[in-house]
């Protein structure tokens, strides 16, 4: 097959004006909004004008020079992330610069809304974070708990571009914001570069329902962009399918763009999973070219096996072990980063003891 093949046929999605406008004065349900009607009216009659005109990014730019179209009008929501990502990788790149640790908080509780205490998750991340200073390493925490207790954190779902063809799913993504649809505030454009920037990944989660939280893997699916994505959008014109098929099938190169950085991983549960979530994760990252940081830098556990909720943060307390688990696998990734920058082939987890061999 070389010619490309575009399939179209799903339902309409274009809503009515009175539709529209149901949806939209919805979100001002508040009686504080009541004596703002006029001005609120006036407000979804140009959210409408922008809606019905599909203009999904109203402020752009000439792409300008190092594109294959430099005439091409480029987003600057996008430049911007671009731009970002662009330091993130020349700082990650610097020979003299302090290693980098990016630590991620994968867990949906927060003290600060509705279960109003924080979670086993968090205490880990904080565990790690010293190990990793102690050893003179530089780290940014990413607390993915925000998206559920901070007023406009929110990570669009993917669109699954990549599925049409890997060049239209674009390096950054592209698909946010979309003014038009109201899809804006997307935090994706501050995580990307944290992950170019690093060195080295920790991401500590807990097991929900057999997966990773919502937050995460929302996360997980929007970095699809980082494994084959197209750094140039106007090569495709923005979201043209028919020449981003046509690019593909010419053969694509399948840039790597986080290749090399090291891992870490800690899973924890309360009865089952934990183990299926790290080897999902660990084959996630390791599918991605990112290098484990070994079986000690790999942990996943259960704290407070099959017992009351209620009481799972004094079963940490308690559970040393698990504890140290945590604070090797800092260990082990934080070692694994500075051989790696020193350029030695070394095991990153040889210098620590196995709290249960078997």
């Amino acid at each position: 097959m070389t010619e490309p093949d575009v399939r179209t046929g799903m339902p309409p999605v274009k809503l009515s004006r009175e539709e529209f406008e149901s949806r939209y004065k919805s979100r001002f349900a508040d009686p504080a909004f009541t004596p703002l009607k006029r001005e609120l009216n006036a407000i979804v009659d140009a959210a409408w004008d922008a809606y019905s005109h599909s203009r999904k990014s109203p402020v752009t730019r000439k792409a300008g020079a190092g594109f294959s179209d430099p005439d091409y009008d480029l987003a600057v929501d996008w430049l911007a992330a671009r731009a970002a990502i662009v330091e993130a990788q020349r700082r990650h790149d610097e020979a003299g610069a302090t290693p980098r640790i990016l630590i991620i908080n994968g867990s949906a509780r927060s003290e600060h809304t509705c279960p109003g205490e924080m979670s086993k998750t968090w205490r880990m991340v904080k565990l790690a974070e010293p190990v990793f200073t102690e050893m003179g390493l530089t780290v940014d925490i990413l607390d993915l708990s925000r998206l559920t207790s901070e007023f406009g954190k929110t990570i669009h779902p993917c669109k699954s571009c990549v599925s049409t063809a890997m060049p239209l799913c674009h390096w950054p993504c592209s698909c946010y914001p979309n003014y038009s649809l109201g899809q804006t505030g997307d935090w994706m454009n501050e995580i990307y570069p944290l992950w170019v920037a690093a060195h080295g990944i920790l991401i500590v989660a807990p097991v929900n329902w057999y997966h990773v939280p919502g937050g995460l893997k929302a996360m997980m699916d929007r970095l699809v962009c980082a494994d084959g994505g197209n750094p140039d959008p106007t090569s495709t014109h923005g979201k043209k399918a028919v020449e981003a098929k046509a690019l593909e099938l010419k053969g694509w190169p399948y840039p790597r763009h986080l290749a090399g950085r090291h891992f870490g991983l800690i899973v924890h549960g309360d009865s089952v999973g934990a183990e299926g979530v790290r080897r999902a994760l660990s084959d996630w990252l390791t599918d991605m070219q990112l290098v484990s940081a070994g079986r000690f830098g790999e942990v996943d556990g259960y704290v407070g096996y099959m017992d009351q909720y209620a009481t799972s943060h004094q079963e940490l307390d308690e559970d040393r072990e698990f504890q140290q688990e945590v604070v090797n696998a800092a260990k082990a990734l934080g070692r694994a980063v500075k051989l790696a920058r020193s350029g030695r082939f070394e095991d990153p987890g040889a210098e620590l003891s196995d709290l249960a061999p078997k």
